[in-house]
């Protein structure tokens, strides 16, 4: 079974000059960037160092894949798939030791929480019946959820707007109230921003997912 870090860390800025040169390559643009976040796909190669990124504010790493990682200040940490860690302000240019890794890097904007009322009747989408809560603070939940084929979850309510990373590969339907219904294919890595406000039912109906949530309050 995945061990899963749990808990609040809060990295230490480093200083700039410290970190190696080819740290500084060039940061491949952002694969999400809004009013709300910036996120950034950052795959992870034993021995080099991810391109360096200054965080203005508060941050969190999604590892889609773990293993054990040197952070820019030469602290070796072991994170699980699936886990989390949070940070504010500084530099982060990890590198992967022994294996590659990958993360999922989300930093949050200094903007309006865009959570609603569930006015609804609906039950929240998480917790959800096999949903693990890996991470919690004040502006962010994270979540590991593996969809079971051909079982729809229960009709539910968004309230918060949510950074899907999706694991597997699998065609997801949607249902809305209305009873209308959408079918999306997933590849391992997509990353999509979903938006509050919404109520429906997923279910896996070809292949197989799984996935990082990551809910902005």
């Amino acid at each position: 079974m995945t061990r899963i870090l749990l808990g609040a860390v809060m990295l230490t800025a480093l200083p700039l000059a410290a970190l190696p040169l080819n740290a500084w390559a060039q940061i491949q643009a952002p694969v999400i960037d809004n009013a709300r976040v910036t996120v950034r796909d950052v795959a992870l190669e034993p021995g080099k160092p991810a391109p360096a990124i200054e965080h203005a504010g508060d941050y969190i790493i999604l590892y889609r894949k773990g293993g054990r990682i040197r952070s820019a200040d030469g602290k070796i940490m072991r994170h699980a798939d699936g886990s989390a860690l949070w940070g504010h302000g500084g530099v982060t240019s990890d590198t992967a030791v022994g294996a590659p890794a990958h993360e999922i890097i989300v930093e949050l904007k200094d903007a309006p929480s865009n959570t609603v009322a569930n006015t609804t009747g609906l039950p929240p989408a998480f917790p959800r019946p096999g949903s693990k809560k890996v991470f919690e603070n004040g502006k962010v939940r994270v979540w590991n959820y593996a969809w079971v084929p051909g079982k729809p979850t229960a009709m539910h309510f968004h309230d918060t707007e949510v950074v899907v990373t999706y694991l597997q590969d699998g065609d997801m339907s949607s249902t809305t109230p209305d009873g209308k219904t959408s079918v999306n294919h997933r590849n391992p890595g997509d990353i999509t921003y979903n938006l509050a406000n919404r109520s429906h039912s997923e279910q896996v109906v070809k292949g197989a997912q799984s996935g990082i949530m990551l809910e902005l309050k």
